[in-house]
C-alpha cells in the first residue's frame, strides 16, 4: 500500500494498451490498496490524448466513447485530485524557472510536490511520482521526489 502521483502519461496507460499498461493497472487494482493522486488538469490531458488517437484513426469513435466514459467514472470514484490553486501556479512558475518543462508538466510537478508536502506534514510516507515523460521524470528527481517511468515496466 503506497501513495502514487500519476501524471496523464501514466493515467492513459490504464485505458489504452501500451508499454507499462499491465504494471500501472496492477498499481491501480483496488486489492493493492494504493492511492492514486493526480492534478485535476490530468483529466483534460487524458481526454486530449484519447481525442488525438481518434483523429489519427488509432481509436474508433465507439472505443473513444467507451474509454472516455470509463475514464470519467474512474476519476469520480478512484483518484484523489489536486486542484489548481494560486500557490500551485506560483510553484509551477518557480519550477519553470529551474527546469525546461512544458506548462502543464510544471503544473503536474507542482501538484505532486504539494501532495507530497501534505503527506509528509501528516507524518506519512512520501509518494512516488509516475510519468512516461523523461524530461518531467528528471525534473521530479531533481526536486527530490521518488519517481518512476511506467514505460520501463512490463
Amino acid at each position: 500500500m503506497a501513495d502514487y502521483y500519476a501524471d496523464s502519461s501514466a493515467l492513459v496507460k490504464r485505458h489504452i494498451h501500451e508499454a507499462g499498461t499491465a504494471w500501472f493497472r496492477n498499481l491501480c487494482d483496488t486489492a493493492a490498496g494504493n492511492v492514486i493522486v493526480t492534478a485535476r488538469i490530468s483529466m483534460v490531458e487524458v481526454y486530449s490524448a484519447l481525442c488525438r488517437r481518434q483523429r489519427e484513426a488509432r481509436l474508433s469513435a465507439v472505443d473513444y466513447g467507451h474509454i472516455a466514459t470509463d475514464f470519467a467514472t474512474t476519476c469520480a470514484t478512484e483518484y484523489q485530485f489536486v486542484e489548481l490553486t494560486v500557490p500551485i501556479v506560483e510553484r509551477a512558475r518557480h519550477l519553470l524557472e529551474r527546469h525546461p518543462l512544458r506548462a502543464y508538466d510544471a503544473v503536474q510537478l507542482a501538484s505532486a510536490l504539494t501532495a507530497q508536502d501534505a503527506l509528509l506534514s501528516a507524518g506519512l510516507l512520501p509518494l512516488t511520482f509516475l510519468t512516461a515523460d523523461d524530461r518531467l521524470l528528471a525534473a521530479a528527481r531533481a526536486e527530490d521526489l521518488m519517481a518512476d517511468n511506467p514505460n520501463v515496466h512490463s
